[in-house]
Protein backbone atom coordinates (compact mmCIF):
# COMPACT_ATOMS: atom_id res chain seq x y z
CA UNK A 1 0.00 0.00 0.00
CA UNK A 2 1.22 3.50 -0.82
CA UNK A 3 0.32 4.80 2.64
CA UNK A 4 2.66 2.26 4.24
CA UNK A 5 5.52 3.48 2.07
CA UNK A 6 4.78 7.07 3.09
CA UNK A 7 4.71 6.04 6.76
CA UNK A 8 8.10 4.36 6.34
CA UNK A 9 9.51 7.61 4.97
CA UNK A 10 7.98 9.55 7.86
CA UNK A 11 9.57 7.17 10.37
CA UNK A 12 12.93 7.22 8.61
CA UNK A 13 13.33 10.87 7.62
CA UNK A 14 10.88 12.67 9.92
CA UNK A 15 8.80 13.97 7.02
CA UNK A 16 7.07 12.66 3.92
CA UNK A 17 5.66 14.32 0.81
CA UNK A 18 2.69 12.90 -1.09
CA UNK A 19 -0.22 13.83 -3.36
CA UNK A 20 -3.63 12.85 -2.03
CA UNK A 21 -5.35 13.34 -5.38
CA UNK A 22 -3.33 10.35 -6.57
CA UNK A 23 -3.90 8.31 -3.40
CA UNK A 24 -7.69 8.55 -2.97
CA UNK A 25 -9.37 6.69 -5.83
CA UNK A 26 -12.71 5.58 -4.39
CA UNK A 27 -14.29 9.04 -3.92
CA UNK A 28 -15.36 11.77 -6.32
CA UNK A 29 -12.44 13.90 -5.16
CA UNK A 30 -13.25 16.88 -7.40
CA UNK A 31 -16.82 17.10 -6.11
CA UNK A 32 -15.90 17.06 -2.43
CA UNK A 33 -12.85 19.25 -2.98
CA UNK A 34 -15.12 21.98 -4.36
CA UNK A 35 -17.14 21.84 -1.14
CA UNK A 36 -13.95 22.26 0.90
CA UNK A 37 -12.94 25.21 -1.28
CA UNK A 38 -16.23 26.94 -0.47
CA UNK A 39 -15.39 26.80 3.24
CA UNK A 40 -12.25 28.79 2.48
CA UNK A 41 -14.31 31.46 0.71
CA UNK A 42 -16.02 32.22 4.02
CA UNK A 43 -13.13 32.00 6.45
CA UNK A 44 -13.18 34.80 9.03
CA UNK A 45 -10.09 36.86 9.73
CA UNK A 46 -7.77 35.19 12.21
CA UNK A 47 -8.46 37.33 15.32
CA UNK A 48 -4.79 37.01 16.31
CA UNK A 49 -3.56 38.20 12.90
CA UNK A 50 -5.74 41.19 12.06
CA UNK A 51 -2.90 42.98 10.26
CA UNK A 52 -1.25 39.85 8.91
CA UNK A 53 -3.77 38.92 6.21
CA UNK A 54 -4.48 35.48 7.61
CA UNK A 55 -7.91 33.78 7.82
CA UNK A 56 -8.76 30.69 9.85
CA UNK A 57 -11.27 28.21 11.22
CA UNK A 58 -10.39 25.41 13.62
CA UNK A 59 -12.19 22.39 15.06
CA UNK A 60 -11.23 19.37 17.13
CA UNK A 61 -12.11 15.71 16.74
CA UNK A 62 -11.06 12.31 17.99
CA UNK A 63 -10.24 9.27 15.88
CA UNK A 64 -10.58 5.74 17.23
CA UNK A 65 -7.36 3.85 16.41
CA UNK A 66 -9.15 0.48 16.27
CA UNK A 67 -11.93 1.51 13.86
CA UNK A 68 -10.68 4.80 12.28
CA UNK A 69 -14.06 6.29 13.19
CA UNK A 70 -14.01 10.09 13.56
CA UNK A 71 -16.13 12.03 16.04
CA UNK A 72 -16.13 15.82 16.23
CA UNK A 73 -15.85 17.41 19.66
CA UNK A 74 -18.40 20.05 20.75
CA UNK A 75 -17.66 23.74 20.40
CA UNK A 76 -16.96 25.92 23.41
CA UNK A 77 -19.15 29.02 23.83
CA UNK A 78 -17.33 32.25 24.62
CA UNK A 79 -19.72 35.10 25.46
CA UNK A 80 -22.41 33.20 23.60
CA UNK A 81 -20.32 32.68 20.46
CA UNK A 82 -19.27 29.16 19.42
CA UNK A 83 -15.48 28.82 19.24
CA UNK A 84 -12.86 26.13 19.34
CA UNK A 85 -9.76 26.73 21.47
CA UNK A 86 -6.18 25.89 20.57
CA UNK A 87 -3.14 25.89 22.85
CA UNK A 88 0.51 25.23 21.95
CA UNK A 89 2.20 26.26 25.19
CA UNK A 90 5.95 26.82 24.82
CA UNK A 91 5.92 25.74 21.17
CA UNK A 92 4.54 29.06 19.91
CA UNK A 93 6.34 31.93 21.57
CA UNK A 94 3.82 34.38 20.10
CA UNK A 95 1.15 32.92 22.42
CA UNK A 96 3.03 31.27 25.28
CA UNK A 97 0.31 31.35 27.92
CA UNK A 98 -2.95 31.89 26.08
CA UNK A 99 -5.50 29.69 24.39
CA UNK A 100 -6.45 31.02 20.99
CA UNK A 101 -10.18 30.85 20.29
CA UNK A 102 -11.09 30.38 16.62
CA UNK A 103 -14.37 30.16 14.74
CA UNK A 104 -15.16 26.45 14.25
CA UNK A 105 -15.60 24.61 10.98
CA UNK A 106 -19.13 24.48 9.62
CA UNK A 107 -21.25 21.37 10.21
CA UNK A 108 -21.36 20.80 6.45
CA UNK A 109 -17.59 20.65 6.09
CA UNK A 110 -17.29 18.41 9.17
CA UNK A 111 -19.48 15.92 7.29
CA UNK A 112 -17.46 16.15 4.06
CA UNK A 113 -16.38 12.60 3.05
CA UNK A 114 -13.11 13.85 1.57
CA UNK A 115 -12.13 15.59 4.81
CA UNK A 116 -12.87 12.37 6.72
CA UNK A 117 -10.76 10.39 4.27
CA UNK A 118 -7.88 12.87 4.59
CA UNK A 119 -7.95 12.59 8.39
CA UNK A 120 -7.98 8.78 8.16
CA UNK A 121 -5.23 8.67 5.55
CA UNK A 122 -2.97 10.92 7.61
CA UNK A 123 -3.62 8.82 10.70
CA UNK A 124 -2.55 5.68 8.82
CA UNK A 125 0.84 7.33 8.32
CA UNK A 126 1.41 7.98 12.03
CA UNK A 127 3.13 5.61 14.46
CA UNK A 128 2.55 5.22 18.21
CA UNK A 129 3.35 3.30 21.35
CA UNK A 130 0.84 0.49 21.99
CA UNK A 131 -0.34 2.24 25.17
CA UNK A 132 -1.33 5.29 23.13
CA UNK A 133 -3.52 3.22 20.83
CA UNK A 134 -5.92 1.99 23.54
CA UNK A 135 -7.45 5.47 23.75
CA UNK A 136 -8.78 7.85 21.09
CA UNK A 137 -6.28 10.13 19.37
CA UNK A 138 -6.99 13.87 19.41
CA UNK A 139 -7.19 15.49 15.97
CA UNK A 140 -6.87 19.24 15.41
CA UNK A 141 -8.13 20.49 12.03
CA UNK A 142 -7.13 23.98 10.87
CA UNK A 143 -8.40 25.66 7.69
CA UNK A 144 -5.94 28.50 7.01
CA UNK A 145 -5.96 31.01 4.16
CA UNK A 146 -3.00 33.33 3.54
CA UNK A 147 -4.17 36.24 1.38
CA UNK A 148 -2.32 39.17 -0.19
CA UNK A 149 -4.72 41.49 -2.00
CA UNK A 150 -2.30 44.27 -2.98
CA UNK A 151 1.35 44.48 -4.00
CA UNK A 152 2.16 45.84 -0.53
CA UNK A 153 0.45 43.02 1.38
CA UNK A 154 2.04 39.95 2.82
CA UNK A 155 0.51 37.14 4.84
CA UNK A 156 2.61 35.36 7.44
CA UNK A 157 2.22 32.10 9.33
CA UNK A 158 2.11 31.71 13.10
CA UNK A 159 4.74 31.40 14.38
CA UNK A 160 6.67 33.30 11.73
CA UNK A 161 9.89 31.30 12.13
CA UNK A 162 11.12 27.74 11.84
CA UNK A 163 9.41 25.77 14.58
CA UNK A 164 8.05 22.56 16.02
CA UNK A 165 4.33 22.37 16.81
CA UNK A 166 4.17 20.38 20.04
CA UNK A 167 1.84 17.77 18.54
CA UNK A 168 3.54 14.49 17.58
CA UNK A 169 2.41 14.67 13.93
CA UNK A 170 1.25 17.47 11.67
CA UNK A 171 0.11 17.23 8.04
CA UNK A 172 -0.43 20.01 5.50
CA UNK A 173 -2.74 19.67 2.47
CA UNK A 174 -2.88 22.40 -0.15
CA UNK A 175 -6.37 23.36 -1.28
CA UNK A 176 -5.61 26.36 -3.49
CA UNK A 177 -2.61 28.37 -4.61
CA UNK A 178 -3.34 31.34 -6.86
CA UNK A 179 -1.00 34.13 -8.01
CA UNK A 180 1.39 33.56 -5.11
CA UNK A 181 4.96 34.68 -4.61
CA UNK A 182 6.49 32.93 -1.60
CA UNK A 183 4.72 30.28 0.43
CA UNK A 184 7.86 28.13 0.38
CA UNK A 185 7.95 25.18 2.76
CA UNK A 186 11.14 24.49 4.69
CA UNK A 187 12.03 21.23 6.45
CA UNK A 188 15.02 21.59 8.78
CA UNK A 189 16.75 19.86 11.67
CA UNK A 190 15.27 20.33 15.14
CA UNK A 191 18.10 22.64 16.23
CA UNK A 192 16.68 25.26 13.82
CA UNK A 193 13.45 25.60 15.81
CA UNK A 194 12.96 29.14 17.08
CA UNK A 195 15.16 30.71 14.39
CA UNK A 196 14.21 32.78 11.40
CA UNK A 197 14.94 31.24 8.02
CA UNK A 198 17.76 33.71 7.27
CA UNK A 199 19.49 32.87 10.55
CA UNK A 200 19.90 29.18 9.77
CA UNK A 201 23.01 27.47 8.42
CA UNK A 202 22.13 26.11 4.97
CA UNK A 203 23.59 22.73 5.92
CA UNK A 204 20.77 22.32 8.47
CA UNK A 205 18.07 22.71 5.81
CA UNK A 206 16.84 19.29 4.74
CA UNK A 207 14.55 20.32 1.89
CA UNK A 208 12.61 23.30 0.55
CA UNK A 209 9.65 23.04 -1.80
CA UNK A 210 6.35 24.58 -2.83
CA UNK A 211 2.94 22.95 -2.70
CA UNK A 212 1.39 23.87 -6.06
CA UNK A 213 -1.52 21.57 -6.83
CA UNK A 214 -4.72 20.89 -4.83
CA UNK A 215 -4.16 18.07 -2.31
CA UNK A 216 -0.38 18.15 -2.72
CA UNK A 217 0.69 17.39 0.85
CA UNK A 218 3.38 16.68 3.38
CA UNK A 219 3.57 15.42 6.96
CA UNK A 220 6.13 15.82 9.73
CA UNK A 221 7.06 13.91 12.87
CA UNK A 222 7.49 16.76 15.32
CA UNK A 223 10.31 15.30 17.39
CA UNK A 224 12.44 14.60 14.32
CA UNK A 225 12.33 17.81 12.27
CA UNK A 226 11.30 21.46 12.36
CA UNK A 227 9.38 23.24 9.61
CA UNK A 228 8.20 26.60 8.29
CA UNK A 229 6.24 28.25 5.47
CA UNK A 230 7.44 31.63 4.23
CA UNK A 231 5.25 34.71 3.80
CA UNK A 232 2.79 34.86 0.92
CA UNK A 233 2.85 37.86 -1.38
CA UNK A 234 0.84 38.78 -4.47
CA UNK A 235 2.24 37.43 -7.73
CA UNK A 236 2.38 39.21 -11.10
CA UNK A 237 -1.29 38.81 -12.08
CA UNK A 238 -4.06 41.33 -11.38
CA UNK A 239 -5.79 39.11 -8.79
CA UNK A 240 -5.07 38.57 -5.09
CA UNK A 241 -2.44 36.07 -4.04
CA UNK A 242 -3.98 33.19 -2.09
CA UNK A 243 -2.59 30.07 -0.42
CA UNK A 244 -5.25 27.96 1.28
CA UNK A 245 -4.38 24.78 3.17
CA UNK A 246 -5.75 22.28 5.67
CA UNK A 247 -3.45 21.54 8.62
CA UNK A 248 -4.15 18.41 10.67
CA UNK A 249 -2.36 17.47 13.90
CA UNK A 250 -2.54 14.31 16.00
CA UNK A 251 -1.95 14.02 19.77
CA UNK A 252 -2.48 11.02 22.08
CA UNK A 253 -4.94 11.28 24.96
CA UNK A 254 -2.90 9.01 27.22
CA UNK A 255 -1.82 10.56 30.54
CA UNK A 256 1.82 10.19 31.49
CA UNK A 257 2.39 9.81 35.24
CA UNK A 258 5.75 10.39 36.95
Amino acid sequence: MKVLHKRHLLEEKGYSRFHLAEEITDLDVDLYLKALEKEFENLPIDPYAVNKNRYRRYSRAIIMPWSKKIEWLPNYHLNGTPVCEYFQGRFNREYLEDYRAFAPLSDAVKANPLLHRIIQYDFEMTFWDDRELILPIHVGVHFVKMLAETDQDQSVASPDHIHQDGEPFTFVHLIARRNVAGGINTIATTECAGKRREEVDEQLIIEEFELKEPLESYGVCDKMVSHYVSAVKKGPDAVPGERSAILIDYTPLITCLN
